[in-house]
């Protein structure tokens, strides 16, 4: 099994659900030519890390790339950058920004 990181990715863990529930359990090709057809912002980012878990596969641990499929694919909570937004009467709210970590595992799919 090879793995894939992206730490610290500016999209809330919900929103990277939403996209990482649409390539769960399937191949490799499969999920890149569903990934680059979504116009969500975090689609891209996750496309990035399947290219980059297909290519650790293929250059580390000399797998072949048609193969691969996806076997676990998670969307953590990350740190929440906490900010101030003006409100009325001198006040402020509170505004928040959440990120997330995204993993990505691939592994042979096996054709028995």
């Amino acid at each position: 099994m090879t793995v894939a990181r992206s730490k610290n990715i500016g999209i809330s863990p919900y929103k990277m659900r939403l996209v990482i529930d649409q390539v769960r359990g399937v191949s490799v090709a499969e999920a890149e030519s569903r990934l680059m057809y979504m116009t969500s912002p975090a689609a891209a980012v996750v496309l990035k890390t399947v290219r980059s878990a297909a290519a650790n596969a293929e250059n580390n641990d000399y797998l072949n790339r048609d193969d691969l499929k996806i076997v676990r694919i998670t969307a953590d909570q990350g740190p929440v950058l906490k900010r101030y937004i003006p409100k009325s009467r001198g006040r402020a709210g509170a505004r928040n920004h959440p990120m997330c970590h995204l993993t990505i595992e691939v592994a042979e799919a096996r054709n028995d």
